[in-house]
């Protein structure tokens, strides 16, 4: 099925799609029934693998003494580069899973040990002895930042330089300007689930459990490590346990649990310890920016300039930060450019919202420092500048747009009005008060995604697509999109996700997934519904559903009465019409927080946060609540705590434990409200639908920024903005 826009449907009657559901996997889940790939359990023997990270950065492997490893206790084999082929890399990451003699980064994965019990294999690996000769390597992005080359481009990498107009002459000109550098951290995904598979071989067919976000990636990737067919894998991923974006694919624990799997002819199960996340799987890499902006006495935007560069291994991609520059607001003049510097740390990768969260990180403030040198309101000067075109491709328009009804929206809801305008002025006993506001943006891609439906002969209706569930709820809104199509309830609906012998989606990730699979389960449901035109021997224009009948002509015809000879199925796939392309697709938002910051410590406590989202229908307006709180509350962490420090003499993550690596807990997070905008999309898809779970993220972290220094007036451009920082530049205020 192509897809070119959506007209009046059945999901504008808002009778499931549009309400809010219970998930229906919550239960498994709060009573631990929920089984991941870890908690799998096979009718044959279960053995396991423990990986030994390398204790160098960069350098080479010059032996492996595996005597003492080899005859522990329940030792069943131990594999490196030494025993097994070479092992290749995928398509989208560049670090090997298995290292040797080369070693790219800390914690590579250098061998695994397979025992009996994990605690054997755990301790013989700690008897493993593996000699280095380290060499030195590039571990600072600032010592490295001038000299950058620019990045280049490819999938997954935009272009690394776009202009408009004559940037350099418009900025000179300019009345008002900006002109500062920000930095942003290398910072963890720290997930609740680590990476972790199961894997076994079948004849020559290989098994898998495992948390991979896009089943497709990781079959392909699987399959190009170890140099076999993707017709040869089969992946199952039916609950993961919280990803953003580092189980997109594959990792070490799949292809050598898949490699311990082949060589012992036993089922392995691998788990990384917490350390190895950090350092040995993927991180958001840190970016240094300067961005410049020109503007008009009327807060008119006649230029804007974005420069960021981020380091990564040889081949990596560089962290995309000028990607919401190039979309957020209008300026007859512009400039971004991506640079890339080589660097010998852990591969950077995608983390929720990549490219857009750090950007707007760096954007979003320079937005308030030059709304306080034009003295404009900072909800005025982003709706000043907000547009209906791509900024950069003027003839091209935004398929829907609504930043500045969220901003106007979220002013009024919060009581922006009560805000001062002077920084300092607001203050109970010794807390000082703040509200700060940040636009945010994130795309609004679709990807084909396919899905078979079966109407079986109890009457249930049973949907199959290997599209996988995070914790975002896709169990729940593939049956409410289904549940539509045929007039039933949820109820009436059996979902089964993440098994790549199912019909392929694009996977969770991008913000692509709801929208994407929904319009694939979408596709299957009108295919089988013109099964069941042709049974009756009517067009399908003279049908419709509902409460479990078909209705013909005025007449009810229970859905049961036509599946007496057995159950009916369906597949089918949706894909998208050149059309599509005629337009801009993004999600937009705005963000406001309120903050005290004690005036002698500065210790920073945020008192309220609202979320104003535009990301057209909202499929299940509960889960995509609780998406954005959670959203929001990462947004805090990237503001306020979150860095992986990097040691730079020897070139790892110090704090890569959950220990050291800061994220918020219960007792940082305050008050949270989302609106919703409540408008569609009719070019999304069929539900004109677009995600929202990266929307909840972007801007947060700025706008806390911004309410910091409307309470303090200390200015930090380097986050995240802990007490030192604030407490240094106490002085000059």
């Amino acid at each position: 099925m192509i897809f070119d826009k959506a007209g009046e449907n059945v999901f504008d009657q808002q009778r499931v799609v549009g309400k809010p559901q219970r998930r229906i996997d919550g239960p498994l889940k709060v009573s631990g029934s929920a089984t991941y790939a870890y908690e799998q359990q096979l009718n044959r023997k279960l053995v396991y693998g423990y990986i030994v990270g390398t204790q160098i950065a960069f350098g080479k492997i010059s032996g492996i003494d595996d005597r003492k490893a080899r005859s522990a206790e329940g030792v069943i084999d131990i594999i490196t580069y030494q025993n097994v082929p070479e092992v290749g890399t995928g398509a989208f990451l560049s670090a090997k899973a298995l290292g040797g003699p080369q070693i790219q980064h800390y914690h590579q994965a250098v061998a695994i040990v397979v025992a009996t019990t994990f605690e054997q294999a755990r301790a013989a690996a700690a008897a493993l002895v593996v000699h280095y000769k380290r060499e030195n390597g590039q571990y600072s992005l600032e010592s490295l930042a001038a000299s950058a080359p620019l990045s280049k481009s490819g999938a997954f990498r935009p272009e690394p330089v776009t202009s408009l107009g004559d940037f350099e002459s418009a900025f000179h000109r300019a009345a008002f300007k900006v002109d500062e550098t920000y930095t942003t951290p290398d910072q963890s995904h720290a997930m609740m689930e680590p990476h972790a598979t199961l894997a076994y071989w079948e004849n020559d067919l290989l098994h898998c459990w495992t948390g991979v976000q896009q089943l497709n990636w990781g079959v392909r990737d699987l399959a190009l490590a170890l140099g076999v067919p993707k017709e040869k894998i089969r992946m199952r991923a039916p609950f993961i346990g919280g990803s953003f974006g580092v189980k997109g694919t594959v990792m070490s624990d799949t292809v050598l649990a898949a490699l311990a799997a082949q060589k012992t002819g036993l089922a392995v199960k691998v788990t990384l310890q917490r350390p190895l996340v950090a350092n040995n799987t993927a991180h958001r890499p840190a970016t240094i920016q300067r961005v410049q902006l020109g503007a008009n006495p009327d807060g008119k935007l006649i230029a804007i300039g974005h420069k960021s560069v981020s380091g990564n291994i040889p081949g990596g991609r560089p962290e995309a930060a000028v990607l919401s520059t190039r979309y957020l607001y209008h300026a007859d003049n512009r400039l971004t450019e991506l640079k890339l510097a080589e660097l010998n740390l852990p591969e950077g990768s995608a983390m929720r919202a990549p490219g857009e969260a750090p950007g707007q990180m760096a954007l979003e403030i320079a937005m308030d420092e030059l709304a306080e040198k034009l003295g404009i309101d900072p909800v005025e000067l982003r709706i000043i500048n907000d547009t209906q075109f791509s900024p950069e491709h003027p003839d091209k328009p935004f398929s829907k747009r609504n930043l500045a009804r969220c901003l106007k929206r979220g002013a009024e809801a919060f009581g922006w009005q009560h805000r001062s305008a002077k920084s300092r002025q607001q203050k109970t006993g010794r807390w000082l008060k703040g509200m700060g506001v940040s636009s945010a943006i994130r795309g609004a891609p679709v990807m084909p995604s396919a899905a078979r439906v079966t109407l079986q002969s109890d009457g249930r209706l049973n949907v199959k697509t290997d599209m996988t569930d995070i914790g975002t709820g896709t169990y729940t809104i593939l049956a409410q999109t289904a549940a539509d199509m045929f007039g039933l309830t949820t109820a009436d609906i059996d979902v089964q996700l993440g098994d790549s012998a199912f019909p392929e989606s694009p996977g969770s990730g991008g913000q692509w997934g709801a929208a994407s699979s929904t319009a694939g389960v979408y596709a299957a449901c009108v295919a089988l519904q013109e099964k069941l035109a042709d049974k009756m021997g009517v067009s399908l224009n003279d049908l419709s559903f509902s409460n479990g009948q078909i209705v013909v002509n005025g007449k009810s015809v229970a859905l049961q009465t036509l599946i007496r000879e057995g159950e009916i199925s369906a597949e089918a796939k949706m894909e998208y019409a050149e059309s599509r392309k005629q337009f801009e697709h993004q999600t937009f938002g705005a963000h406001f927080v309120e903050v005290a910051v004690n005036e002698l410590t500065f210790e920073v406590r945020v008192k309220r946060m609202l979320a104003v989202c535009d990301a057209g229908r909202i499929i299940n307006p509960k889960a995509a609540e609780n998406q954005v709180l959670g959203g929001m509350v990462m947004g805090l962490g990237a503001a306020l705590m979150e860095e992986l420090v990097v040691d730079e003499r020897l070139g790892f993550f110090v704090n890569h434990d959950l220990a050291g690596y800061e994220i918020p807990v219960h007792a940082d997070i305050p008050e949270q409200k989302v609106i919703f905008i409540d408008d569609v999309d009719e070019y999304a898809g069929p539900l004109k639908a677009k995600g929202v779970g990266e929307l909840g993220l972007t801007g947060v972290a700025p706008a806390i920024a911004n309410a910091i220094y409307n309470a303090t007036g200390i200015r930090v451009r380097d986050y995240p903005i802990t007490l030192d920082k604030l407490l240094a530049s106490s002085n000059s205020i």
